[in-house]
């Protein structure tokens, strides 16, 4: 897998095609996103990694400054732009009640998610996927972007609709203006 990942290296996805890019995702930069678990721009702890690299698969505390006032929903949004893919991997897709404040750790649990949290698909399917980069392709960001929005996204078109979406699609359906945002970037490296 070394072998892989050097001949891989310069091959990744790119910041330029992350949620944080797209035209209808963009807005002021008000929400100040932050860990208990790592630093802006420090390296995730093992225990946030997949099981498959030797992790718990065990999504990071996560903590918000209060969201704009009109804010209905907030969409949170974790991708790799470091994959050596077309597209950033999508480790995570939750939409979350603007009145939590916060979550804990293991709140983007597909099977048990946290009060206020509704988990959707993500690449490789529901609820927070931790880092497994290929080894020997060097670090990997991990970019946790957080949109408050003035319309919740299955109001139009229902709870269901939203949960059958993937990720690619679902970020090109928003149509609420975002009133706020705010990203923390978390690194791994095998």
């Amino acid at each position: 897998m070394t072998l892989l990942g050097r001949l891989l290296r310069n091959r990744r996805a790119g910041e330029g095609r992350t949620a944080w890019r797209l035209p209808q995702l963009q807005g002021p930069e008000l929400l100040a996103l932050t860990s208990g678990d790592f630093a802006d721009g420090g390296p995730l702890p093992l225990k946030h990694c997949a099981g498959v690299i030797g992790g718990d698969n065990l999504s990071p505390r996560l903590a918000w400054s209060a969201p704009p006032p009109g804010t209905a929903q907030l969409l949170l949004v974790v991708e790799d732009p470091d994959v050596p893919l077309n597209r950033p991997a999508v480790h995570c897709v939750a939409l979350i009640d603007p009145a939590s404040g916060h979550l804990d750790a293991g709140a983007l649990d597909a099977r048990q998610p946290a009060a206020g949290v509704r988990v959707l698909r993500a690449t490789i399917g529901r609820g927070y996927h931790g880092p497994a980069p290929i080894r020997g392709h060097g670090p990997h960001r991990y970019v946790f972007q957080l949109f408050a929005l003035a319309a919740p996204l299955d109001g139009s078109t229902g709870a269901a609709a939203v949960d059958r979406l993937r990720p690619r699609a679902l970020l090109a359906g928003v149509a609420a203006p975002v009133l706020g945002r705010g990203r923390l970037t978390g690194t791994y490296e095998r």
